[in-house]
């Protein structure tokens, strides 16, 4: 199932699979709701002043993190009861979906060592109209989907996928797999347990945690419910690739499903 939400051409974009792992028709609630607010370095007019080394940058998107949440989808789905994936259509330069609109860094000017001209000087009705022609369809979308399922009788698991660039100002970063919780710590702390044997540096609340205002999205929708989450972050230079976004989510499954299935005491099917 692939849609454009109807009420906005930039709510974002969802796929979904039902528990055999063939892609769904609009009609089963997911038990894995996959989020994937800095999907796309796409710019549109009016907002088309990037250069190009920008827009191939870091600050534009997470490189290898929406080509991750399709790889996890279609085998997670077979675990978790179906799955779908919710994916931003343009460029966190623009509008960054996954900061509060009150965060300066929601039409961030720089970014480590990126200056992003287009945002300088943003007027407040420039401001405005970004976030209501970007975040608010979006966030619409995610809250209509969350809804839904709830409606139909599942209570979704809830994980934003995001990736990390190798070093920040010069400085390496040594993790490699990075999971952060907001005010719901449980899966998350079960996913870095689920994962010592995975053979990736695995740490909780790095390369940020919830003080650095990245949880926002969790916030929104997963708390309000309760409901079981985490915000899961790759090292880019390990998912660059399709093959190896493949590689890592074939890796990232079992440790995945036995989580949210000790978290939500659901017996995890042999994989």
């Amino acid at each position: 199932m692939t849609r454009q939400d109807e009420t906005s051409g930039w709510a974002g974009m969802v796929l979904g699979w039902d528990v055999s792992g063939a892609i769904a028709q609009d009609t089963a609630a997911p038990g894995l709701i996959l989020i994937c607010e800095h999907a796309s370095n796409r710019v549109v007019p009016p907002w088309d002043i990037a250069g190009v080394e920008l827009m191939n940058s870091h600050a534009a998107s997470d490189p290898g993190a929406l080509g991750l949440a399709l790889a996890l989808g279609p085998q997670l789905a077979r675990s978790c009861g179906g799955a779908e994936v919710i994916h931003a259509p343009l460029s966190r330069l623009i509008y960054d979906l996954n900061r509060s609109p009150d965060r300066p860094e929601a039409c961030p000017v720089q970014s480590e060592i990126h200056h992003i001209a287009m945002n300088e000087g943003l007027s407040t009705s420039e401001r405005l109209a970004r976030m209501q022609a970007l975040y608010l369809p979006f966030h619409d979308l995610v809250r209509a989907r969350v809804a839904r399922a709830l409606a139909i009788g599942q209570r979704p698991v809830i994980l934003t996928i995001h990736s990390f660039s190798p070093s920040w100002h010069g400085v390496p970063r040594k993790v490699e797999f990075g999971v952060i919780h907001d005010a719901l710590p449980a899966l998350a702390c079960q996913i870095v347990a689920e994962a010592a044997g995975l053979g990736l540096r695995t740490e909780l609340n790095a390369p940020y945690s919830a003080a650095d205002h990245v949880t926002h999205t969790l916030r929104l929708h997963a708390l309000p419910y309760g409901l079981e989450n985490a915000m899961l972050e790759l090292r880019n230079d390990l998912i660059a690739t399709p093959e190896a976004q493949k590689a890592i989510a074939a890796r990232l499954v079992p440790v995945l499903s036995r989580a949210i299935a000790r978290v939500s005491e659901v017996t995890c099917p042999a994989l």
